[in-house]
């Protein structure tokens, strides 16, 4: 009998998740272009509620599979992004991220992102749970940070199903992307997140070898390397 409750249990977990992502799935579909450009002015604030709803009842727990809760982690990051970014637009005049600040904390540093019971700031979601359980570089591609120099905000929703592959496709768009990297044989001039977080760059390899696992060109290993300055205006429509 206890056999019988787990399995409907894990049955009606596995549907309400994959209910709910197809909610903030849709909200990414409805207002976010191909290139990540965000429209926020019209963005459904209450559907998003529903989602950020879900996510507050909600942690992944020992049955879920590790890119499962990789999907749960970087959609519950994005997701609150943009809430906060809406509300942040809704009430005051923002030109960035950078702009919002509360009791002194920057927008990664505010608690405010409610999942499984407990409140979260961005950061720990991204360095504490994103960088750590997992030690996947192609995390930075996944999560946003509402500005135009971060990687595009996909516009579909991670799935355990999908997320290999996308994140694969994301770092691939994002390092031949000539407005954030510049490659060439002999010089590069990328984006500073390879140098923010060149550690997870280089576990295994040098950062040439990584940009090379993507790159369409093919690059020198002593190519000089130089890092772009990084726009933090809006990605708004």
């Amino acid at each position: 009998m206890k056999k019988i409750f787990l399995i409907l249990a894990i049955t009606f977990y596995t549907h309400l998740t994959s209910a709910q992502t197809s909610v903030f799935n849709n909200l990414l579909q409805a207002h976010v272009s191909e290139n990540g450009v965000v429209d926020y002015k019209n963005f459904d604030g209450v559907k998003l509620k529903q989602y950020l709803n879900y996510l507050e009842k909600t942690s992944p727990d020992k049955t879920w599979s590790i890119n499962k809760q990789k999907a749960f982690w970087i959609n519950a990051y994005n997701a609150n992004t943009i809430y906060l970014m809406l509300h942040a637009i809704d009430t005051k005049k923002i030109k960035s991220i950078l702009d919002i600040k509360e009791k002194g904390k920057n927008a990664w540093k505010i608690s405010f992102a409610k999942v499984g019971g407990k409140t979260y700031t961005l950061d720990y979601i991204e360095h504490e749970i994103l960088r750590k359980k997992f030690s996947d570089p192609k995390i930075h591609v996944g999560v946003n940070c509402a500005s135009i120099s971060c990687p595009k905000l996909f516009n579909v929703a991670f799935t355990e199903n999908n997320i290999e592959a996308n994140l694969q496709k994301l770092m691939t768009e994002f390092i031949n992307d000539v407005s954030k990297n510049k490659l060439s044989q002999n010089k590069l001039q990328i984006s500073l997140i390879f140098d923010w977080f060149k550690e997870d760059f280089t576990k295994n390899s040098s950062l040439i070898d990584y940009l090379n696992q993507y790159s369409k060109i093919k690059i020198m290993p002593t190519a000089k390397i130089s890092y772009l300055e990084y726009d933090w205006g809006l990605n708004n429509k």
